[in-house]
């Protein structure tokens, strides 16, 4: 079973809870995993960056922050996303893109990191673009994003 938990910055607009679930839940079913427990936790700018500073010794602003909370050989998956609210909004606009299309992006690159894909590299982080790009395309038409 998947389970997807949402946590919600109070002063940040209500994301499409239902919808997030079940983008979530496709990528991780499309990537062979069955069982998962996965918070998302939609915040703001300072608390990512808080993150980013303390577990990877960099002072700059994300947009997404994902930690596998178990062994990445383990079946189950069990881990949190952390995703920046105004950086989405600003992503959006700088790519010309709907802040929904944004928005699914950035939390289908959180469940990648999840299941260990990486983007450190440029062949990792081509691999992975074409992975979101494929689960945007599938997904959109699935009435999903």
């Amino acid at each position: 079973m998947i389970n997807v938990q949402i946590e919600i910055d109070s002063k940040i607009v209500d994301p499409k809870i239902n919808q997030i679930s079940r983008l979530v839940s496709e990528v991780m079913k499309s990537e062979g995993r069955a069982d998962a427990e996965i918070q998302l936790i939609f915040t703001n700018d300072n608390v990512l960056s808080d993150l980013k500073k303390k577990y990877f010794n960099q002072d700059h602003f994300t947009d997404v922050i994902a930690f596998r909370l178990n062994d990445y050989n383990e079946n189950k998956v069990e881990g949190e996303v952390y995703i920046s609210v105004p950086q989405v909004e600003k992503n959006a606009k700088k790519y010309d893109q709907s802040f929904d299309k944004e928005l699914a992006r950035i939390i289908i690159h959180g469940s990648l990191h999840l299941l260990d894909y990486k983007d450190g590299l440029p062949d990792e982080k081509l691999q992975m673009t074409k992975k979101e790009d494929h689960y945007l395309n599938t997904l959109i038409w699935k009435n999903i994003v």
